[in-house]
């Protein structure tokens, strides 16, 4: 949940802290190779993002939920549907 703040006419984002019901105890790592890191840090530094773990989680999650989305079955299949 995002909360948004206006003090000095400076915008301030504060966001909720994890649901205690759901605790986060599964980590993963992965690696990057130079070029890809230097991508990442260009765009955090870009849109100004603080919290690289929680972006991370945000992109993943909602790459995964767009494609499951894009993937879900239908009673008919394109070709039948463009007729």
């Amino acid at each position: 949940m995002e909360i948004v703040y206006f003090c000095n006419m400076k915008q301030i984002k504060k966001y909720s802290s994890a649901h205690p019901a759901r605790p986060r105890k599964y980590k993963v790592v992965f690696m990057l190779n130079e070029d890809e890191h230097k991508a990442v840090e260009r765009y955090l530094v870009k849109y100004r993002i603080t919290n690289k773990s929680r972006w991370y989680r945000e992109t993943i999650i909602s790459h995964i939920l767009k494609n499951l989305e894009e993937d879900y079955p239908t009673l008919f299949n394109e070709n039948e549907m463009r007729r």
